[in-house]
């Protein structure tokens, strides 16, 4: 039996094995029959029955990190997003949730070599600089610790929609989060793009796309004549809704210089304005996040900080869409699972960073089989 070193842990919304870059082979050409073993694919039943995954995309994801070399990082961190139904790896883009895990699993394992970059014992928090190589975008990850040497403390009083439970508050700080993939927040220049790809009516769609943390492309649900009271499970179910929005990302993609076959970005959000009931519980903006061809029951944390950037650009749909919404405040997204806020400092045309909270845990360590 061929075995190696691994961690499983869950971050944010997601699971994922976790793998030091050590361990792995340094030809990157024998990484896909390991991860696709590990994982599970390929698996023509869509369950992943015979390895770690879970038969859907957010449980189908390997994270690779290992020691940075780079001056204003502390910690490389590759995002791998393993095709359940064929086993390719897709690195097209980075996962919000698990960068949440990425800063205590470094810590936990000993990567922070430096002295510069270690926890300060005295205020029982780490201040972790993480380089995701997937979009090239440095995120500061914050979280307590205790202990001589320090080690991450999972347990605390923060509650995170979509997992439960409570646990400690991990603070995700994405910098100069604009242009992971085009090189700009508005890959067509505008807020609202109109799209040749026409609705049910033979009305050409109106899109707004957006590249913040990761790529995404968004639509009036109303207008679109989807319920705001559907559930992912119930759109899973609308395959011509479901094959439509797939249309929609694969020329959002085209028109951002992206290969639309990379199934993985841009992702589709479906947004509703808020009911006056939704508006009083703080909601800013409604959405129903799509991935990889499923409805998401939580919205990916990436593309969370892409929305709330979105909500405060003028003149995109989530701006219009968007109800009670202040330059200075949080924005407050309600989404399948419940609700998440995000913090946006924008600069002019500038974003200059994005934030949220999570969560993670260690959920097992060991040898993975990846025969």
């Amino acid at each position: 039996m061929s075995t190696i070193r691994s961690r499983f842990w869950r971050g944010g919304v997601c699971n994922a094995l976790i793998f030091r870059k050590s361990d792995l082979p340094t030809d990157r050409s024998k990484w896909q029959p390991l991860f696709a073993a590990a994982m599970g694919s390929p698996d023509p039943y869509g369950r992943q029955l015979n390895g770690m995954g879970g038969g859907i995309s957010s449980l189908s994801k390997v994270c690779i990190v290992s020691p940075s070399t780079r001056d204003d990082a502390d910690v490389d961190f590759e995002f791998v997003q393993v095709v359940i139904d064929d086993g390719s790896l897709d690195l097209a883009s980075n996962c919000g949730n698990m960068t949440a895990a990425v800063g205590p699993f470094a810590l936990d394992e000993g990567l922070l070599n430096s002295c510069d970059n270690r926890p300060d014992p005295t205020t029982n928090h780490a201040s972790i600089r993480i380089y995701n190589t997937n979009t090239k975008k440095i995120i500061i990850s914050s979280f307590p610790v205790k202990g001589s040497p320090p080690k991450f403390v999972p347990q605390g009083n923060y509650r995170m929609d979509g997992v439960p439970g409570t646990a400690s508050q991990i603070s995700l700080s994405f910098q100069s989060p604009g242009g992971t993939q085009t090189g700009r927040v508005l890959p067509t220049g505008n807020g609202t793009t109109f799209m040749t790809v026409t609705d049910r009516k033979g009305r050409n769609i109106t899109a707004s796309i957006l590249d913040v943390a990761n790529p995404g492309v968004y639509v009036d649900g109303n207008d679109l004549g989807i319920s705001a009271d559907v559930t992912p499970a119930e759109l899973d179910q609308q395959k011509d809704t479901m094959a439509l929005m797939e249309t929609v990302r694969r020329e959002a993609a085209e028109r951002m210089g992206m290969d639309p076959d990379t199934a993985s970005v841009p992702k589709v959000v479906v947004l509703f304005k808020p009911t006056d009931k939704e508006v009083s519980r703080g909601t800013n903006i409604k959405c129903l996040p799509l991935s990889m061809g499923q409805a998401h029951k939580a919205i990916p944390l990436t593309l969370a900080l892409n929305l709330g950037t979105a909500c405060k650009v003028q003149g995109t749909l989530a701006s219009k869409l968007a109800r009670n919404m202040r330059q200075d405040e949080k924005v407050i997204i309600q989404h399948p699972s419940g609700m998440i806020e995000v913090g946006v400092e924008i600069s002019g045309e500038d974003v200059l960073s994005a934030s949220l909270f999570s969560t993670a845990r260690l959920l097992m360590k060991g040898e993975v089989n990846v025969e």
